[in-house]
């Protein structure tokens, strides 16, 4: 049974405030689910849930405990679903899961795909927010060459020459709206032969139909596209974990929990 992990930590200079409270509201939330869409009975009190309790006035310690809780998840279970929180929690997840791969015998490959409005590759600070996860996990090491964006649609100009300069592989929205089946295929072989880590901010989805985040960006993936394509990564037997940050459950209150209640669906999708 699928493993699910609540991280409410936040480090989004302030801008991410009310993140922290996304999981207990997506669990809610699921408890009005009842099936998902393959008919599977969905039933939130017999989830195995687990809550990483942080303080998250102390990062260099809220991060070393969700690198140390997520190392043992990936050990330990063959899938683990992590609820965030903003997308800085992400560092902590993904070096572990770098890690993980390295230290099993044999040694796995890891390949980490992410749907996102925005690359997050500004240069690093030690204790990285939700703006440069990514630029430090691949100033740790992680190899660029396995990392595959989805959904990119505003960036920097030094965001854009790191992703030039490392090579790293992008898919646009552009070509989502072109063909998704077929967009969705390519996605799902670029993990092939490897072990898969997926991580979903919500503002890869249009503001129309997520909301509740900090940084919204128009022209994103409708709720039918992305429940769509997490259906079918969730068939992916390599998958060890997945994401879902940058739900603001404070902001949500004024939209009926619309993005919450998106999250909810996917999350029921991915169990």
């Amino acid at each position: 049974m699928v493993f699910v992990v609540k991280v409410p930590g936040i480090n989004g200079l302030g801008k991410t405030n009310g993140c922290e409270r996304a999981g207990n509201a997506l669990i809610k939330s699921l408890k009005e689910i009842y099936s998902n869409e393959e008919g599977k009975q969905i039933d939130a009190d017999s989830l195995r849930l687990e809550e990483i309790h942080l303080d998250n006035s102390n990062l260099e310690l809220t991060n070393k405990l969700i690198y140390e809780n997520s190392f043992e998840c990936f050990e330990k279970e063959q899938k683990t679903i992590f609820l965030g929180g903003d997308h800085s929690v992400s560092y902590s997840i993904t070096r572990a899961f770098f890690d993980y791969c390295l230290s099993v015998n044999p040694i796995k490959e890891p390949c980490l795909i992410i749907f996102d409005a925005h690359p997050d590759l500004m240069p690093a600070v030690k204790e990285p927010t939700h703006e440069e996860w990514l630029r430090k996990l691949i100033d740790d090491g992680f190899p660029a060459e396995n990392i595959l964006l989805v959904g990119i649609r505003n960036s920097d100009k030094e965001e854009n020459r790191f992703l030039k300069e490392k090579k790293i592989r992008t898919v646009s929205i552009n070509k989502l709206k072109e063909n998704l089946e077929e967009m969705t295929e390519i996605i799902m072989e670029f993990s092939s032969g490897k072990e898969l880590y997926v991580s979903l901010d919500i503002d890869a989805v249009d503001p129309a139909f997520a909301p509740a985040t900090g940084y919204k960006e128009p022209g994103g993936l409708t709720s039918r596209e992305i429940i769509y394509m997490f259906q079918r990564i969730n068939k992916i037997k390599n998958l060890k974990g997945v994401d879902i940050v940058e739900i603001n459950a404070e902001k949500d209150k004024k939209f009926d929990n619309m993005t919450i209640k998106l999250g909810a669906k996917i999350l029921s999708e991915l169990i």
